[in-house]
């Protein structure tokens, strides 16, 4: 599914006032809600093709990087679109989640904003955050990696 097929079921989303929809297309399983505050939060699952990539949060952090022995384990959370990463709900607000950080289902790890909606992008898995790939206010491109979990 790419970025104009997203953007116009958003557009078709505000146009007849829908608060959710789910799309299933070409093995890709594609969820939009419109959430609080009218935030549409997307999930996007590749169908079984391997397995799932989750999404996790993180909080206090620790500089613990994972060597190349450690990272076969670990689980690569990716980013579900293009847009502009960011790690806090505002400039000033405290981080999602931080290397260190442990985090369960449904945690809400970072805010990627596409076309002045932001989206929250949250964990599918328990687990910790081994590392946190991409800086704040960087462009992301879809599949790019975003974080490093260990599952718990």
């Amino acid at each position: 599914m790419n970025i104009k097929k997203i953007e116009e079921i958003v557009r078709l989303m505000e146009k007849h006032n829908l608060t959710e929809i789910s799309i299933e297309e070409e093995g890709v399983k594609f969820h939009l809600k419109k959430g609080l505050h009218g935030v549409i939060e997307k999930s996007v699952v590749a169908m079984p093709q391997g397995p799932a990539a989750p999404i996790l949060r993180h909080s206090e952090s620790q500089d613990v990087r994972p060597t190349k022995k450690e990272t076969q384990n670990l689980v690569e959370i990716k980013a579900p679109m293009v847009g502009t990463f960011y790690r806090s709900s505002s400039p000033d607000a405290k981080s999602f989640v931080d290397i260190g950080s442990s985090v369960k289902e449904n945690d809400v790890l970072c805010i990627i904003e596409a076309m002045k909606l932001m989206n929250e992008i949250k964990s599918e898995l328990k687990g910790k955050i081994v590392d946190v790939l991409v800086e704040n206010a960087e462009p992301v491109e879809f599949g790019q990696v975003l974080f490093l979990v260990e599952p718990l």
